[in-house]
């Protein structure tokens, strides 16, 4: 299989990666890692005119960390998420998950903000984003602007970009103190795509839950938090009969769709049983922080 004819234009700057983009007039493909790009340029999913490289700006590798936040260059690898000490100590739960993304010859090319970009419906990345409530950094020939997670995917590999604009950074807020964090995923081989994945967060306070946060994906065309559920654990310990309420509420929440790999019915059970082995993970760590 071979790709479509397209032009190329490797950008050392952001303003000439987002006048490349503008002059294509929205039909151009931003390189970066490269991991889902070249698939489908090889298969005739996409046709751009042009492609434009992104690889040769300086700058947009890296991660940083302040007093009230982390964040992350667009460029970043996949590996040096999963390895970096600042990520281990102030977001486990993304090292975490960075293990279960695809296999190494991946993650170290794959990008954040491809990923992010990308918005595969399986991908933890983007669950992540929403968990973490991530803020996104996005220029374009126009200017830039800043957009919450929440707001940023709109359906299965359909983001709130359009086609002349970059992600650039990512801006995690950082957790307040005695907060736990829980990591659950079920793949067919190790290195697939999720069948489900649900990450946990909760800070506790007074041996009870100050605050919940559950987001899942592989359930749905786009990540989600689910409220409904965080609004349960909130003000309370997790006990059995709670937290099965909790997971009743989650697999109530989602829809999910039943293809070559797993039934919806089989994707819902499984996110109810990853959410309670999650929260089970995350109180755990939660007094751990605090002892």
């Amino acid at each position: 299989m071979k790709p479509p004819i397209f032009d190329y234009v490797a950008a050392t700057s952001i303003d000439m990666a987002t006048a490349a983009m503008a002059a294509a007039g929205g039909d151009a493909k931003i390189l970066a890692g490269g991991q889902s790009l070249m698939p489908m340029l090889n298969f005739r999913l996409l046709r751009p005119s042009i492609l434009v490289d992104i690889n040769r700006i300086a700058g947009l590798s890296y991660i940083e960390a302040d007093e009230r936040s982390l964040r992350i260059g667009a460029l970043t690898r996949h590996y040096q998420l999963e390895t970096s000490p600042l990520i281990a100590k102030a977001f486990p739960v993304v090292a975490c998950a960075m293990t279960h993304v695809a296999h190494l010859a991946i993650r170290n090319r794959g990008t954040i903000g491809g990923s992010l970009s990308h918005a595969d419906p399986a991908a933890e990345l983007p669950m992540l984003a929403i968990l973490l409530d991530a803020e996104l950094d996005i220029a374009s020939a126009n200017g830039s602007r800043t957009i919450p997670a929440r707001e940023f995917f709109l359906d299965a590999l359909t983001v709130d970009l359009d086609g002349t604009e970059v992600l650039t950074e990512i801006t995690l807020p950082k957790l307040p103190e005695a907060t736990g964090w829980g990591f659950q995923e079920v793949a067919r081989r190790h290195g697939d795509f999720a069948l489900a994945a649900v990450g946990v967060l909760l800070t506790a306070s007074g041996g009870a839950i100050k605050k919940a946060r559950i987001a899942l994906t592989g359930v749905g065309p786009t990540p989600q938090r689910a409220a409904a559920a965080e609004a349960l654990l909130t003000g309370h310990a997790p006990e059995p009969d709670l937290v099965g309420r909790v997971i009743e509420a989650v697999r109530a929440a989602i829809a999910p769709e039943t293809d070559l790999h797993a039934s919806a019915d089989y994707r819902r059970h499984l996110a109810g049983v990853l959410t309670g082995r999650a929260i089970a993970q995350a109180w755990r760590r939660a007094h751990e922080t605090v002892l």
